[in-house]
């Protein structure tokens, strides 16, 4: 019986230190890397040769940038990326358009004490590989087809901020959570971008390091109906408006009165994570019960898949997206394996499910 085939992966980055560590760490694990280049013009004639299964592609780089060379990639043959980025809030801004535009994951470079990161198997670089390895192109494709079609279902943008008193009244009570993570930034742009101003308050757990999650929601506020903010500690949860948790930080749903509020606060990884979407889901539903809606979504995992099981048996209506949308169909298998989801949704089907879901009458 034949061995299964390794990985092979064209490592693209202008730092000859750091293709040399990442290589180590690749193969140490192995993982074969294939090709390595300085930039991208280097890099594309050995691809063409040789094609490989998974690009790990830097940010900023001569002669071409990785956001130019992931749209080549994307337009010739797509193939799973991970990027390469700087935790800077150019850094960030370009990965997030590099997310957007096709690539599934990416992992963060510190400006300072590189050396260790590169030789440190905590740097999330091999699992980023290889959760991209099984990443379903076909998905990632059509969630970026939905996300920049036409907002049939979207109002015009919010032009106060808060919706009128008279909106409020009627749905402050329903709030929509949602958890995703690989794949996540793709899929959150084609959801909420068909959402109208008048949905329900939505709460977002993605999987995102600090100052990324506020470039996200910086990136989604110019392009929803809805008003997309990185949430802050004592945040209220209103219709027409969106907080996702800050990268570093568990978020929380709280009842204050006769408010939804958002506690954002430090604390130890869950599930490996912070923000841990079980976090936000058993909060909600300890605090919203029969009053909130839970969905599930893309990524490796199986974060959220307990605390969305609380919300259904707190009365919540769930939601797991399907597998076939699904860019990696980790969390969503793992909550549905648990009888967490009650309707699984193809992505395109989701927002008028999330607003049936939270239109229904509570009697």
């Amino acid at each position: 019986m034949n061995a299964p085939a390794k990985l092979r992966v064209a490592l693209v980055d202008d730092s000859a230190l750091v293709r040399k560590h990442l290589t180590e760490l690749l193969e140490k694990a192995g993982i074969e890397v294939s090709i390595t280049a300085a930039d991208p013009l280097f890099a594309w004639p050995k691809m063409q040769a040789n094609w490989p299964d998974v690009v790990v592609l830097d940010v900023e780089m001569p002669r071409m940038d990785g956001l130019s060379f992931l749209r080549q990639i994307m337009n010739e043959r797509p193939t799973p990326v991970v990027m390469c980025s700087t935790l800077t809030e150019a850094g960030c801004e370009t990965t997030l358009q590099a997310l957007a535009a096709g690539a599934v994951s990416f992992v963060t470079k510190p400006k300072l004490g590189l050396r260790d990161f590169l030789g440190g198997d905590s740097n999330g670089l091999v699992s980023a590989v290889r959760a991209a390895a099984r990443a379903n192109m076909g998905s990632l494709a059509r969630a970026q087809n939905h996300a920049t079609a036409p907002r049939t279902m979207a109002a015009a943008p919010m032009a106060g901020g808060l919706p009128s008193l008279g909106a409020l009244a009627e749905t402050t009570d329903r709030v929509i959570a949602i958890g995703s993570s690989t794949g996540g930034v793709q899929t959150l742009e084609s959801l909420l971008t068909r959402l109208p101003r008048t949905a329900p308050g939505i709460v977002v757990v993605q999987h995102m390091p600090e100052k990324f999650t506020q470039a996200l929601a910086s990136r989604l506020d110019g392009l929803c109906a809805m008003e997309i903010a990185e949430a802050r500690d004592g945040d209220r949860v209103v219709p027409g408006r969106v907080l996702i948790a800050p990268g570093g930080r568990h978020m929380k749903l709280l009842r204050s009165g006769a408010w939804y509020v958002v506690e954002v606060r430090d604390g130890p990884l869950v599930n490996h994570h912070k923000p841990s979407v079980d976090v936000l889901f058993r909060s909600v539903a300890q605090c919203a019960g029969r009053n909130a809606v839970g969905l599930i979504l893309t990524g490796m995992g199986d974060d959220g898949a307990r605390g969305l099981l609380e919300m259904r048996q707190a009365g919540a209506r769930t939601l797991g997206q399907d597998e076939a949308s699904c860019v990696v169909y980790g969390m969503p298998k793992a909550a549905a394996e648990i009888g967490a989801v009650e309707q699984v949704v193809p992505l395109n089907d989701i927002p008028n499910a999330l607003l049936a879901a939270a239109a229904r009458p509570l009697g």
